[in-house]
């Protein structure tokens, strides 16, 4: 099947896929992404998002950005750092209209500080986890139909 197909691809990708290139603009694009989130903390949307998921709690964590002294499961984690991100709209965009990183990235974050301390993951880990993330959203992007059409929607 495609949705077949499409996994058994993703799940193929490994570290010796990251070229040199692919690497470098995966850090210029994580430090942006860092960059407009840690802006975007400082929003109002983003004050009211972390009112909110402060009622959640767990055993496991993962850091809200310009929160020393706060976690929150990594869910609301990555939903909280998420807004902060799009918060300010400065964050990247391609064709047709989406914010790659600013989905992917906090998700990215969560789920590695989430892991148990015996599997913590490398940094190139996380630039593969990155770029997956990125090369699946840029993939569902492409089956889309609805997402070809927005730039002649508006």
């Amino acid at each position: 099947t495609i949705t077949g197909n499409f996994a058994n691809v993703i799940h193929g990708l490994n570290a010796n896929h990251l070229t040199d290139q692919v690497i470098q603009r995966s850090k210029r694009m994580i430090l942006d992404t860092l960059g407009v989130g840690l802006l975007g903390t400082s929003t109002e949307v983003c004050h009211k998002v972390t009112q909110y998921s402060k009622i959640y709690s767990s055993d496991v964590s993962s850091t809200i950005w310009g929160h020393l002294d706060f976690r929150l499961p990594p869910l609301y984690a990555a939903f909280v750092n998420g807004v902060a991100v799009h918060s300010m709209d400065f964050d990247d965009t391609w064709h047709p209209a989406t914010h790659p990183s600013g989905a992917v990235l906090p998700a990215v974050i969560a789920l590695s500080e989430a892991a148990p301390q015996k599997k913590k993951i490398s940094g190139l880990d996380l630039l593969l986890a990155f770029n997956v993330g990125i090369e699946v959203q840029g993939r569902l992007l492409r089956f889309s139909s609805e997402a070809r059409n927005i730039p002649k929607r508006y």
